[in-house]
């Protein structure tokens, strides 16, 4: 079925807006959308497509958006697809910059926000639960995800490095016991040539602009990003520490405050977490030059993290089904699948933590390293809140967007009282 461009306008904004919790709960509302309720994609697809954007560099959850509207209507769907898991959230940043400039650490707001983060913990739960019905349909695949949720929780490992691990194991594991599917021809050489050409030019060409007109701190900013948009396996958890370390020690653009109070924000708005590149690039325009300059840094900023997005999909894409039809590499993509969901569950639990708990220290046994949290910073507000998400999503069975909007009146009211 191919819908049309209003029914994607339609859809694709809804997935937008209610793109809260992260990937795992984006990457579930988009198959509850596109998969369960539509018949826009089918089940198999869409697994292998977020095998594959998980070995992208950048956000996951916007690159699926994006190959599920190339897939349905070609370059225009991907660029609404993608468009619009972007832009709600980056016009909410972008109005969050300016009150957080105006009234500082915004007691109110982070009030409403306890509530969201509360219903986010409960709605990353239902999308691994849902997630890993689809993908671990075997022993040897739950084996694959407890591994890599061991291995990046406890050891720290890099991620790349269990994408590889749990590819080679796929691929290594595979058993012949059914005739291979036919090979689709591989797209012609010069069309992904043409759009590498394309794409580099729109993507690298307004910051050399900047670069060759002096404006400095605009060029910083893009030409930072940009890099960070190429070592971003793995969503922005990944390059986290990385990014403050540059962004706070480096340039000395924010404070390491503002550093985690522009993370808080991020991510309770709907979209990317790696969105949290705008508000930082926002924040030191405001501090540097006001408004207009922080409008000028978020665009700027905007560009340089998503718009390789949309180069590496229209790249990779095309081959998508040329390489799942060949049994050993489709192999591969689901071990990379099921790894996917003991990453995700591992941003699960650090998610929940910050959440519940004030601090998080680690502890070290040998080569071991886990997140301990100080049972006395324990935030009984939150566990509340939690808790009372859990029941509206579970068993009220209250859509997510009502689910949130109640929840952050629930953090406002403990607020007053």
């Amino acid at each position: 079925m191919t819908p049309t461009l209003t029914d994607m306008v339609r859809v694709f904004g809804r997935i937008g807006l209610l793109s809260f919790g992260g990937p795992a709960a984006q990457i579930s509302l988009m198959h509850q959308e596109l998969v369960e309720k539509r018949p826009w994609l089918d089940e198999q697809t869409y697994l292998r497509a977020l095998s594959l954007c998980m070995l992208l560099p950048g956000p996951e959850a916007m690159q699926l958006a994006t190959y599920a509207g190339w897939r349905l209507r070609g370059v225009t769907g991907g660029l609404i697809a993608g468009g619009l898991f972007v832009l709600p959230g980056a016009l909410i940043i972008a109005v969050l910059v300016a009150l957080y400039a105006a009234f500082g650490d915004l007691p109110l707001v982070q009030a409403g926000f306890l509530g969201v983060k509360a219903t986010v913990i409960v709605i990353v739960l239902q999308a691994l639960r849902n997630l890993s019905r689809k993908a671990l349909t075997d022993t040897e695949h739950r084996v694959i995800a407890g591994l890599g949720f061991i291995a990046i929780f406890a050891f720290d490992l890099p991620f790349p490095l269990i994408i590889l691990g749990a590819a080679i194991w796929g691929y290594l594991s595979f058993r012949v016991d059914a005739p291979p599917n036919a090979v689709p021809p591989a797209p012609n050489a010069a069309r992904p040539l043409r759009t590498c050409a394309v794409w580099l030019t729109l993507w690298l060409g307004p910051l050399v602009l900047l670069t060759v007109t002096g404006q400095d701190l605009l060029s910083d900013l893009g030409w930072f990003f940009a890099r960070l948009a190429v070592v971003t396996f793995g969503g922005a958890y990944a390059v986290l520490a990385y990014m403050t370390q540059t962004v706070v020690d480096q340039y000395q653009w924010i404070t390491t405050d503002q550093m985690i109070d522009a993370l808080g924000l991020a991510e309770t708005t709907p979209g990317p977490l790696i969105l949290v590149t705008q508000f930082v690039a926002m924040l030191t325009g405001q501090i540097t030059g006001g408004m207009p300059l922080a409008l000028a840094a978020g665009a700027v900023a905007l560009w340089a993290t998503f718009v390789p997005c949309f180069l590496w999909i229209f790249l990779a894409a095309p081959y998508l089904d040329h390489l799942a039809a060949r049994p050993k590499l489709s192999a591969a993509l689901h071990g990379i699948t099921a790894a996917v969901v003991g990453v995700i569950l591992n941003l699960s639990v650090w998610f929940a933590l910050n959440v519940l708990f004030g601090t998080i220290p680690q502890k070290t046994w040998g080569i071991l390293s886990l997140p301990w949290p100080e049972l006395a910073t324990l935030n009984l507000q939150a566990v509340g809140l939690t808790i009372v998400a859990g029941v509206l999503i579970f068993k009220l069975k209250f859509g997510m967007g009502l689910t949130l909007a109640i929840m952050a009146a629930a953090g406002l009211g403990l607020h007053f009282l």
